[in-house]
């Protein structure tokens, strides 16, 4: 089978790394550092221009810019849903209405415009804190404040509906109420009529350690999360995924692709911070490093809307870890073109892969940092703490001026399995939803 892996960041290089194992894969448009460390094709040529038997859109801007729809209008099989079900993240407003009408648990919210801000002001006032503010729009996964504090609320809301934080994305915001519980991540695979779950795992969006700072791309994730099992991961399925899918149905809409459900396990069950339309970034590289299936047959099936002849995707019972390695100044001004070293050596260790990202050459063909987050350093192991260990292992090996990263990812995590596997009760069962391992009490996406 010939697939096309569309993207140049960290998620494509790991679905392509897994999709290679049973599929000759080409990356439109990939990154220098791709084809170093894992001998796999890129090429400038746009997706339009290839022939292959599979496409796989990676990110979420050519979807919402209606990608899967020019080559599907070619006769091209592709992995990624059309321009009207890529609005469930191309606008949040959109997202939160049919979630409405399907009965999808989630925050209250309000969506507001330019010259609404009063009524932004006295929504944002009736309610108690934590206050989020999203764009409306795509904003890379940073257009997220949340706050305790009412008036940076309203100063964010403002700056977004007059364009000078996040332009057209931002001149429409919803606006919800913060929730409590921990954040959990669930990807699921469609083809338009059914959807399989895969492995559950967290993410970690904030800058700085202890989650502090702002919003990111993501700084780092691990799988399996302790305390999520197979019943949590139906839960999800149950509550959010079905309905949604069968909503996007209604509407007319056949969506084939991945929905990603960014979840917060409040006392009142799950409920949904946002859908995403595409695999989530660093979530695929913890998520990829534990499939060993065939992952170019499923998403092909997906594809053709034959998810039913194809088996639920397994997991290994390892664990994976990856931390993201960003440009100083990242996520508002990351500073670029400095030189990279260390990528090869990191590889070098047990059980240790790069994803590379923002990378590019510099004028006399060395690798230099070109964007904010620059590449992923990804470790399997027995457990989370073996895996942490050998992540943490792989980035002492990389360096560059100003590299930035989270020295936490994790870590609590770890230390909770440790504790569960000492005391006789290990396993992703064992624990319940309520267990201290899970980050954070608020984090948006």
């Amino acid at each position: 089978m010939q697939v096309c892996v569309v993207g140049s960041g960290g998620r494509e290089h790991s679905l392509a790394r897994a999709l290679s194992r049973t599929a000759d894969v080409v990356i439109a448009a990939g990154n220098p550092a791709i084809a170093l460390l894992s001998g796999l094709r890129c090429t400038p040529a746009p997706p339009e221009e290839i022939d292959a038997d599979l496409f796989v859109i990676g990110p979420e801007a050519p979807l919402v810019d209606g990608l899967a729809d020019r080559l599907r209008d070619r006769g091209c099989a592709v992995f990624g849903p059309g321009a009207d079900g890529a609005r469930l993240e191309g606008s949040k407003a959109w997202m939160k209405a049919l979630l409405a009408s399907a009965g999808v648990p989630t925050a209250a919210h309000a969506a507001f415009g330019p010259g609404e801000e009063d009524a932004a002001r006295a929504w944002l006032g009736r309610r108690r804190g934590p206050w989020v503010v999203k764009t409306d729009g795509l904003a890379a996964g940073k257009g997220v404040l949340v706050t305790d504090d009412l008036a940076a609320a309203v100063a964010d809301m403002e700056a977004k509906l007059s364009g000078a934080s996040f332009g057209a994305a931002g001149r429409r915001v919803v606006l919800e109420e913060g929730l409590v519980g921990p954040e959990l991540s669930v990807m699921a695979i469609c083809d338009g009529r059914r959807a399989l779950p895969l492995a559950a795992a967290q993410d970690f969006k904030r800058i700085g350690a202890g989650d502090t700072g702002p919003n990111t791309g993501g700084m780092g994730s691990y799988s399996p999360v302790p305390g999520v099992d197979d019943a949590v991961v139906g839960l999800v399925m149950d509550a959010a995924v079905e309905p949604t899918l069968a909503a996007l149905t209604a509407a007319g809409i056949d969506y084939r692709g991945v929905l990603y459900a960014g979840v917060m396990m409040t006392a009142d069950g799950p409920k949904i911070l946002e859908f995403n339309v595409r695999f989530g970034d660093p979530e695929t590289q913890v998520v990829m490093a534990r499939w060993p299936g065939d992952v170019a047959e499923v998403l092909a099936a997906a594809a053709a809307g034959r998810l039913d002849t194809v088996a639920v995707p397994r997991f290994a019972s390892d664990a994976a870890v990856c931390v993201v390695l960003a440009a100083e100044g990242y996520p508002e001004s990351p500073r670029l073109g400095d030189p990279i070293s260390g990528l090869l050596d990191a590889e070098t260790q047990p059980g240790v892969q790069i994803s590379a990202a923002g990378v590019a050459l510099d004028a006399d063909g060395n690798l230099v940092t070109a964007g904010g987050r620059v590449v992923g350093v990804t470790a399997t192991g027995p457990d989370l703490a073996t895996a942490r260990q050998r992540a943490y292992g792989g980035v002492a090996s990389v360096s560059w001026s100003g590299m930035t990263f989270r020295p936490d990812i994790a870590s609590a995590a770890a230390a909770t399995a440790g504790t569960a596997a000492a005391a006789g009760t290990a396993g992703p069962g064992a624990a319940t939803a309520e267990r201290a391992d899970w980050r954070g009490t608020m984090e948006a996406r």
